[in-house]
């Protein structure tokens, strides 16, 4: 069922909620499993787990590189502009970063290394969860305020935290860790959803008109917001990935994955949902 050929009164209720939903539950057993694994639902970076990161500039290749540093825990090499390399390891004792840091210096004197210990990055960690529950829990509140009914509200609510979940089980099978960049990324993806939903529930539930009129105008505007919205990201992405600048990458690819799965929770989720409420009160 393509969105171009989409039309959002041609189905039931219960016939769009049920992709959705399904997705859902994969994603959360995805990210159960990743909990269960990493003690996180989503691989964590350096920033949280701890590591080292190294940037320099060699005309050395990406297996040169692992080849020279294979006695330490070489998680991976990232390539920039300008034969520009960014290595990140895992979480060393102090003789290996010593080592290491040795190591680099006779190989690479004007390299920069980073050091990120395992427990300032448990603190990273934990500041990232509260600005993501704040930030929920905020728009939570407000939805509630402006709709002052549980469905309509619970309905944006349950949207963006579908959109949340199969971003971040996304994010999993792409291989993109969590880092503050990505964190970033979700709590754009927070506002993102939210405007998307308020749309159609504002267009629904606020305007006069038939139901099938209102639902059919609020999904030509919405589509035409989010679709502008992917074209500009995915330029964004394009440039990053041309010019292999990682942390505009990962951001741009949060963002895509996370669009892309709210225009389905969106016009097939939130939008059962309000079909169904509208129904149920006789078309009031």
């Amino acid at each position: 069922m393509g969105f171009v050929g989409y039309n959002v009164n041609r189905y039931t209720p219960r016939q769009m909620m049920v992709v959705p939903a399904v997705i859902l539950l994969l994603s959360l057993a995805l990210l159960g499993f990743n909990m269960a694994s990493f003690g996180m639902p989503v691989r964590p970076g350096i920033d949280f787990s701890g590591g080292t990161a190294v940037t320099l500039f060699t005309p050395d290749s990406a297996e040169q590189i692992r080849a020279a540093f294979s006695a330490y825990p070489l998680l991976s090499v990232g390539e920039g502009v300008n034969n520009g390399k960014y290595l990140k390891f895992g979480p060393m004792d102090d003789a290996s970063l010593q080592a290491l840091a040795t190591d680099i210096g006779v190989r690479y004197p004007d390299a920069k290394i980073d050091q990120i210990g395992a427990s300032f990055g448990e603190t990273l960690q934990q500041q990232a969860l509260i600005a993501l529950i704040i930030s929920f829990v905020g728009m939570t509140i407000v939805v509630f305020i402006a709709f002052r009914s549980f469905v309509p509200a619970g309905a944006v609510v349950l949207s963006a935290f579908a959109d949340i979940a199969m971003t971040a089980a996304g994010m999993s099978l792409v291989g993109i860790e969590l880092s503050l960049a990505t964190v970033a990324g979700l709590l754009m993806l927070i506002g993102y959803s939210v405007d998307s939903d308020i749309l159609l529930t504002m267009r629904v539930l606020k305007r006069q008109g038939k139901l099938e009129e209102k639902l059919a105008g609020a999904f030509r505007t919405g589509i035409i917001m989010t679709t502008t919205t992917i074209v500009a990201i995915t330029a964004m992405w394009v440039v990053a990935l041309v010019g292999q600048i990682t942390v505009v990458w990962e951001i741009a690819t949060v963002l895509l994955i996370g669009l892309i799965v709210d225009m389905m929770n969106t016009w097939l989720t939130n939008a059962g949902i309000i079909k169904w409420y509208v129904q149920k009160r006789g078309g009031k």
